[in-house]
């Protein structure tokens, strides 16, 4: 008699099982519903696509949301997600539909809800916020925000138009053309603004924007809605787009620090005009500061010229280069000139002086001008001939500003920080520096979000409404990326455990992308409905016990 053959399901749970644990400490899945509400009969609930899309886009396969079905097949989508979830389930409609119902609660809002319910959970710091935004551009055509009940799809080339569901009161971003910061002006574009933490980088406020908004004017309210949300009263940082005369005067009841732009003038004469036994030598290796003060937009400030040394060398660097560069251009436009003939002696003075002052590195001297008679006959004219016309040429020699290039190199490397918290005991100059220092965990954020292992660069929705949607999961992405990392590290540096890099060396700073990329090949085995997982090893164990128990139940670690 032959014997029943065993029943092996074999599913991929690689690093998911991390995210998911992740998102389960964080109670998404409960506070999207709660937030966006669940309809009767619904297969999913909102809070489940939600967490399927975050899998989705941390799962690092360049698998744009597109594809969300063809993602899940061949992994344990029931035991990520819940009971009875199936591949098939999570399809284009499915997707689209929470992406609208998102939008309809209010993007900014939700992250907001979200990001405050993990920072809580994950006792995240807050001493100190970082602003910053970005571009992200899209393809395809796009219905006008006006367009009510019309959406365009554009399908192998051609667009065809669709009736939707009108609209909300709510109005939706404008895809636009702007300052590209991709270098990509021929496509539209929408704009993300982000506040981050310095503690573990961790995004804690996403607004997006039209494609031509323009940061100076909307940093500040950014500010305000953050401080409102969060009732946060520490300090603000963000880069030069945020001081002009109306935003630190609009700031007044905040602390902040943001860099000076040098085209103020001020700025110009403190940067240059600075003794050498002035600066004080920095904490941080490289760096030395001078302190001033500052009553810009009749606010008192304390302003920190600050020279590194590494970006000095490279700033003396890039000025010879461009002293160079531009002086064959100079040289040739002289030449032509000195060719050129003028009606009269003002209008070759004219042309010359405008050669000259268009010249940033040089300058024209020992400017001369020539008359050029013109006579009726051809050949030599008699000395008593009269001239039917003279013409003016003029030539001159081309000479380098030194000054110029010396108050460049004076200034090569130099920045200036601003602050209005004026009491050192209370925000030292050190802290200063190293604040702004730390607005890079808001540009890393950036980073990771048009990294092409990501979503994608580009966005592939369409319609306004689900592109904001999507680039809201795109900051959630991150949210719970950073979390995951930060929780990590410090497990590993409070116990003293280390765990191998990439080249084999032991770190307690591993990127949560390496992480990812260790637990390749982690499988879900249910055989004759016992499961069981397969391929973990001692490294993935150690990993596991760092990141807590909810992550460990993911791979069966009870």
């Amino acid at each position: 008699m032959n014997q029943p053959q065993d029943e092996i399901k074999v599913l991929n749970i690689d690093h998911l099982g991390i995210i998911a644990g992740i998102i389960d400490e964080m109670e998404l899945v409960e506070l999207v519903n709660q937030q966006v509400g669940i309809k009767s009969k619904e297969m999913l609930t909102p809070g489940q696509i939600m967490k399927a899309m975050i899998l989705n886009g941390l799962g690092f396969l360049s698998a744009p949301l597109y594809l969300f079905e063809q993602f899940f097949i061949g992994k344990a989508t029931e035991h990520l997600i819940g009971e009875g979830v199936l591949p098939s389930h999570l399809n284009d409609d499915r997707l689209a539909r929470a992406l609208d119902k998102y939008y309809a609660v209010g993007t900014t809002q939700l992250f907001t809800a979200i990001a405050l319910k993990a920072a809580e959970k994950f006792q995240v710091k807050m001493n100190s916020i970082h602003l910053d935004g970005t571009s992200m551009y899209v393809h395809g055509e796009y219905a006008k925000p006006s367009e009510k009940g019309v959406n365009s799809v554009k399908i192998e080339g051609e667009v065809k138009i669709q009736e939707s569901e009108p609209e909300s009161d709510m109005k939706a971003i404008e895809l636009k053309h702007g300052y590209s910061r991709d270098h990509r002006p021929d496509l539209k574009q929408f704009i993300i603004d982000m506040i981050c933490t310095g503690d573990g980088d961790i995004p804690l406020y996403l607004k997006i924007d039209s494609g031509n908004i323009d940061h100076k004017s909307v940093f500040v309210d950014r500010l305000k809605e953050f401080k409102k949300s969060w009732t946060f009263e520490g300090v603000n940082v963000a880069d030069s787009a945020l001081y002009t005369k109306d935003n630190i005067i609009a700031m007044i009841e905040m602390k902040w620090i943001t860099r000076v732009p040098l085209s103020i003038k001020s700025a110009q004469e403190k940067i240059l005009n600075i003794e050498d036994n002035q600066w004080t030598d920095s904490e941080i290796s490289g760096y030395k500061m001078v302190e001033k003060s500052s009553d810009y937009g009749e606010i008192k400030q304390r302003w920190l010229i600050v020279e590194s040394e590494a970006r000095k060398k490279s700033s003396i660097q890039q000025v010879n280069k461009q002293v160079e560069k531009p002086k064959e251009k100079a040289e040739t436009s002289l030449r032509k000139l000195s060719k050129q003939e003028f009606a009269c002696e003002p209008d070759a003075k004219m042309a010359i002086e405008k050669l000259s002052s268009s010249l940033k590195y040089h300058k024209i001297t020992n400017i001369k001008y020539q008359k050029k008679a013109e006579y009726e006959q051809s050949g030599r004219p008699s000395k008593l001939a009269i001239p039917t016309q003279i013409n003016y040429r003029v030539t001159g020699e081309l000479k380098t500003k030194l000054e110029v290039i010396e108050a460049e190199k004076t200034q090569a490397g130099r920045f200036i920080l601003a602050t209005n918290v004026i009491d050192k005991n209370e925000l030292s100059n050190e802290s200063v520096l190293k604040e702004y220092k730390a607005q890079q965990s808001t540009e890393r954020g950036f980073r990771f979000l048009k990294d092409p292992l990501f979503f994608t660069s580009s966005v592939f929705v369409k319609n306004p409404q689900r592109v904001e949607a999507i680039a809201m999961i795109m900051g959630l992405c991150l949210l719970v990326y950073t979390l995951a990392q930060r929780k990590l590290r410090q497990k590993l540096e409070s116990s003293g455990v280390c765990v191998k890099n990439q080249v084999k060396k032991l770190t307690n700073k591993p990127t949560m992308r390496w992480i990812f990329q260790v637990f390749q090949a982690v499988h879900l085995i249910t055989v004759n409905g016992h499961k069981q997982v397969s391929n973990l090893t001692v490294e993935h164990r150690k990993i596991l016990s760092c990141l807590g128990t909810v992550c460990r139940q993911y791979y069966l670690i009870i």
